[in-house]
């Protein structure tokens, strides 16, 4: 008897120390509390809230928006935990109860503005609120960032805690536009894969989706009342491999485009992420697939193939009546599909030649008196500006609309460097900043060894977050004119989804930081150290990310005394555990460790990867030590 009790306590101080142990090592994971894009204002407490099949989220009564909301979050958690949440309204939405999260807009803080919000995590439950719905979904996808990365897989994950730090955020967005890009008029994306994009956009709280409908390449919306856009402009009868110069074509036709109801269908998908559309038609360059389709909007009245090349081509729109009626009429149909304020028009690289070679042209800009045919551009944006204004929109262009004198009521979006973007702000327009040295993420974001075929140029992680959309140029009454910024991706060279997840990933957790946290806040460093974890959330959502940030990656330098080189290994996060071979194999965790630049023979080949508890990071990095590589720096 004796014996029994004896092992029975055994047994209960046994599972007592093992319940501590759990506890202890949920707090060490809780202390590094990370949330992408940093908030404005983190206070950390002690301790944590479990959510577990007894928690209930109660919402707002008479608040429908909340309650999707609320729906949306115990569904992400159903599928990653496999329990749903009860869900309740609640005519008292002002305390929470034990064991329950609330999203409510009673008491809620107007100074955070619309898209702001408080949230609040104690050891018994979380009240977040918010003047808007968009702020209380804001505060979801904090919520959701305070649980392990697990929450964003889309199956059930088993023997996890799900636990949430107390802590206290107050936060709001540092710019009311927080854009990404996505060109589908060279390479079509799917209607899933739009969503997916717009989901992932949602995860980082930006909030306006810059859709590139139409090029030279490809129009990809369905104008009703002009089907040749899709039967003809839609198609090219192939696609050329590899860089702009190259003569090689893959003679597979290629094209697409989306109906009307696809149209709706990812505007009212983008609407409940708080996400708004905005719909690019470009004008007047950049028209080539229109004009092949009806070349009596053209000037020189031939019809043009559909462009199965990169880069800029010289058909333009004409100034007749005839395309202006045109244009007026698409546009119709594009204010039935898109509810955004903003319409992009395009503006930019339209070549100048066939209107500075066409008498008829010539003659229009003597008859309006004109000086040249960059007037005649600002004349042309203008005239479509007061169209869109009648019906209560206004436009937005790429900085080639100020040439010539920008429209009345014109937002840019400064893409050439930050100029225009200047030049427009102290003209009193709106600015959207999205300059090619910092946000085109179709550069490289890594050693172009590693990675795909892409445009060119170098835009790694930590120069995305270094940007900073204010310039120091303008003054303080000036700066107020800066929307926000947002980046772009131009897809010549990203045929499949894989690829342009490829290229924005994780370059958007940047953006999300430059455009949403307070400059006070930002801190590479910190930041740095919310990657891994981030990556781990990749993973679940099944993202297709670089992993350029972990790629060895070197510099070689010859001795001309000696005859032999100075080998310096890096990688972009400055990571210490680099490990290498001199003898052809592959490195392991076990193999030399990198520690100072290694004075080598030419012809010496160095296998290196960058290792994490024992594991390899990225991919292995080979190099031939050799005169060619004299001046190369990767």
């Amino acid at each position: 008897m004796i014996r029994e009790i004896v092992e029975k306590t055994l047994i209960l101080l046994v599972l007592v120390a093992f319940g501590c142990n759990k506890q202890q090592q949920n707090d060490v994971t809780l202390d590094n509390v990370s949330i992408i894009p940093e908030p404005a204002s983190l206070t950390k407490g002690n301790g944590s809230f479990e959510i577990n099949k007894s928690t209930k989220i109660y919402f707002q009564a008479g608040h429908e928006e909340l309650s999707k909301i609320a729906e949306t979050f115990s569904g992400k958690l159903e599928k990653a935990a496999g329990f749903a949440l009860q869900i309740e309204a609640s005519a008292n939405a002002t305390d929470v109860s034990e064991n329950s999260i609330l999203f409510t807009t009673e008491s809620a803080d107007a100074s955070l503005g619309g898209e702001g919000y408080t949230l609040d995590v104690t050891k018994t439950g979380v009240v977040a609120k918010a003047i808007e719905p968009a702020g209380i979904f804001y505060a979801m996808q904090s919520i959701k960032q305070l649980l392990p990365p697990e929450i964003e897989s889309t199956k059930q994950v088993n023997d996890i805690s799900w636990r949430l730090p107390v802590v206290s955020v107050k936060d709001t967005p540092r710019f009311a536009w927080r854009g990404m890009h996505l060109d589908v008029s060279r390479h079509m994306s799917s209607v899933e894969f739009v969503k997916k994009y717009i989901d992932n956009m949602a995860m980082h709280k930006l909030n306006t989706f810059h859709w590139h409908l139409t090029d030279d390449q490809g129009w990809r919306i369905e104008i009703k009342k002009y089907p040749k856009l899709t039967e003809i402009g839609a198609w090219r009868d192939e696609t050329l491999v590899g860089h702009a110069g190259s003569t090689k074509y893959d003679g597979k036709r290629y094209g697409g485009f989306y109906t009307q109801e696809e149209i709706k269908e990812v505007v009212d998908y983008a609407q409940k992420r708080y996400i708004t559309v905005v719909p690019e038609i470009e004008m007047p360059g950049h028209a080539t697939a229109a004009v092949a389709a009806y070349p009596e909007l053209g000037v020189t009245g031939n019809r043009p193939d559909v462009v199965k090349e990169w880069g800029v081509f010289l058909d333009i729109y004409g100034v007749q009546d005839e395309t202006f009626e045109f244009l007026e009429n698409v546009l119709l149909e594009v204010f039935e599909l898109f509810p955004s304020k903003y319409i992009h028009i395009g503006g930019d690289e339209a070549w100048k030649d066939q209107w500075d070679n066409d008498p008829k042209v010539q003659a229009k800009i003597k008859e309006l008196g004109l000086k040249d045919s960059h007037e005649l551009q600002s004349w042309f944006i203008t005239r479509m500006e007061k169209f869109i204004n009648e019906h209560d929109r206004q436009i937005i262009g790429w900085d080639e609309i100020l040439e010539g004198g920008l429209a009345p009521n014109a937002a840019v979006m400064s893409w050439r460097g930050e100029e225009g973007g200047i030049e427009a702000a102290k003209q009193k327009h709106y600015v959207v900043m999205t300059p090619g040295s910092h946000v085109y993420f179709d550069h490289f974001q890594g050693d172009p060894k590693f990675e795909p075929l892409q445009f060119g140029g170098f835009t790694t992680l930590e120069k995305v977050y270094s940007y900073n959309p204010t310039p120091d140029d303008l003054t303080d009454e000036e700066k107020k004119y800066i929307l926000g910024a947002q980046a772009n991706v131009w897809s010549e060279y990203l045929p499949t989804s894989e690829k342009v997840e490829y290229v924005v990933f994780p370059r958007m957790a940047a953006l999300s930081e430059v455009v949403w946290s307070p400059l006070a806040k930002k801190s590479w460093e910190t930041f740095k150290e919310k990657i891994p974890e981030q990556l781990q959330r990749y993973d679940y959502r099944g993202i297709n990310y670089s992993k350029s940030i972990y790629y060895v990656t070197y510099h070689l330098a010859k001795d001309s005394s000696t005859n032999k080189f100075t080998v310096t290994l890096k990688n972009q996060f400055e990571l210490p555990d680099m490990r290498y071979t001199l003898n052809g194999g592959d490195p392991t965790s076990s193999s030399e460790l990198y520690e100072s630049p290694l004075i080598l023979e030419e012809g010496t080949v160095i296998k290196a990867g960058l290792f994490e508890d024992k594991v390899i990071k990225g991919k292995v990095t080979e190099i031939t030590v050799k005169s060619e590589e004299d001046t190369k720096k990767h």
